[in-house]
């Protein structure tokens, strides 16, 4: 088991949770991920770990609501346990040193992100990190990128805040504007989000790297589920990966794969809903009662 030490919400559908993992906060470094284990009967997913602390034994995972576990992980509050932690599990990022780097995180994958950038400060680097959702609400992890990296640009579609317009839209600016080339880019987020920097990048000639966020089951190759097509070549994301060469990834496969369960998750998440108000009706019932 592990416990929940600290755990608030950052956006309506987006929470951070602080708990005790003390292997994997020993172990980890950025760009690996665990997997997580909600209840001892429940389904594994994987989740970035978005920031660790080797003394304390501690780990820091943010969760976007979008099924049935998700939804489930984000209703434990501090002092609660979940079932079991797995990891840290695939590559570590590959960290270039003294250059012109920039950092994208769409939505959650500023998760991804934010430790690439500390480490990336700390080999010396120049970081721009560039931060996009939908509106502000969604926007996360702003303060802390603004610790850690040279600046820090979000991005709202529809100009509630910062920039008006996609990620992929701020970079061709800053790109088209630099006096100096940028050297790396790194990019976490929806497909279309690292499908469209991989475009922009490719034209630029600036070599760029994507996190993958394929279904994953056990996190070490064996079940297949996390395969994805790079360069040609089947690739496994929880082994291989999850980081790899953005003009290499076939987006399309990897889009078709994260969809292909979308209506049974949409079952699941509805059966956990139907539960739930089930349980509070009664709950009120007993309450009556006792008055």
């Amino acid at each position: 088991m592990n416990r929940i030490l600290d755990a608030k919400w950052l956006a309506s559908d987006v929470k951070w949770f602080h708990l005790q993992a003390p292997l994997v906060a020993r172990h980890r470094q950025p760009g690996q991920f665990v997997i997580v284990r909600v209840q001892e009967t429940g389904e594994r997913i994987p989740l970035t770990v978005a920031d660790s602390n080797a003394e304390s034994g501690t780990i820091d995972l943010i969760v976007k609501v979008v099924g049935k576990t998700t939804t489930l992980l984000c209703t434990k509050e501090a002092g609660d346990t979940i079932a079991d932690i797995a990891g840290p599990l695939g590559r570590p990022t590959e960290i270039c040193s003294d250059a012109r780097v920039i950092v994208i995180g769409g939505g959650v994958g500023t998760a991804v992100i934010y430790p690439l950038a500390r480490a990336l400060r700390d080999a010396r680097c120049h970081v721009t990190a560039i931060i996009g959702g939908r509106n502000r609400e969604l926007i996360v992890l702003e303060s802390e990128l603004a610790e850690v990296a040279d600046e820090v640009q979000p991005c709202t579609d529809d100009g509630s805040y910062g920039f008006r317009g996609t990620v992929a839209d701020r970079l061709r600016e800053l790109i088209d504007r630099a006096n100096t080339p940028f050297d790396m880019i790194y990019a976490a987020g929806p497909v279309p989000m690292m499908r469209a920097v991989a475009e922009l990048t490719r034209e630029a000639g600036i070599k760029t790297v994507v996190s993958l966020n394929p279904i994953m089951v056990d996190g070490t190759g064996m079940c297949g589920g996390c395969r994805v097509n790079v360069g040609g070549e089947v690739r496994y994301a929880c082994v291989d990966g999850p980081e790899f060469d953005a003009h290499d990834v076939d987006y399309e496969s990897l889009s078709n794969r994260l969809t292909a369960y979308r209506t049974q998750e949409q079952v699941a998440t509805e059966s956990l809903q139907h539960r739930c108000r089930a349980e509070s009706t009664l709950e009120n019932m007993d309450q009556a009662k006792c008055h």
